[in-house]
């Protein structure tokens, strides 16, 4: 039976030589593992080569696996691997509820059901009827729950985590944060977070990998 989770296989990135991360874990479904390190130290460059954006400056080695696939070679949008950013990436031409429907899979067809999907997804987040406004009339929390929820919404086997609380207000990101891992748990993703905030790390409760 394959192993379920991510697993990274003696992952090594290096740039002009130096060795930035050496890191070799497994995630389990709905675990949380922290990587931190200051600014500069290859917490976002991991998460690149996770999800296979890895820019050619740097060397790499190492396996990449998700529930036991080998996902190392395959394009970013093959991996189904979710990033949530600093920033939430809403598209402002777009309306909250259009915004949520570019996350669903092409699979799921027909006006009726992707607007049932967008509705009930709204409702999960505390924004029932939210659907028709403009993401620019969103306080910070709000627009973090949405690109939570269209992440969540194209089905992700993993899910990565870039500094995602790092803006919010101290309140706005406590329930930021709990909600990103309650939904992780939920659904069994694995979670890869970096940050350089102790409050992070000791929220998402798992191991800690350090990078000098």
């Amino acid at each position: 039976m394959a192993e379920t989770g991510l697993t990274l296989d003696g992952v090594v990135i290096r740039r002009d030589g130096r060795r930035l991360v050496d890191i070799s874990d497994h995630v389990a479904p709905g675990e949380v593992l922290t990587v931190m390190g200051p600014s500069g130290s290859g917490k976002s460059t991991l998460l690149s080569y996770v999800i296979g954006t890895l820019a050619s400056g740097f060397a790499a080695q190492g396996r990449v696996r998700l529930n036991g696939q080998d996902i190392t070679d395959l394009a970013p949008e093959a991996r189904h691997v979710g990033i949530l950013f600093q920033d939430e990436l809403l598209f402002p031409h777009l309306s909250v509820g259009d915004n949520l429907a570019f996350g669903l899979r092409a699979t799921v067809r027909g006006r009726a059901e992707r607007a049932r999907r967008t509705a009930a997804a709204l409702e999960d987040i505390g924004l029932g009827g939210y659907g028709d406004r403009d993401p620019d009339t969103l306080s910070g929390g709000q627009k973090a729950r949405v690109a939570l929820m269209r992440m969540l919404l194209s089905g992700p086997k993993a899910l990565l985590l870039d500094e995602p609380f790092s803006r919010l207000d101290t309140e706005r990101r406590d329930k930021i944060r709990d909600l990103v891992f309650a939904q992780a748990r939920a659904k069994g993703l694995p979670v890869l977070l970096v940050t350089h905030d102790h409050a992070d790390a000791e929220a998402a409760g798992g191991r800690v990998h350090l990078l000098d």
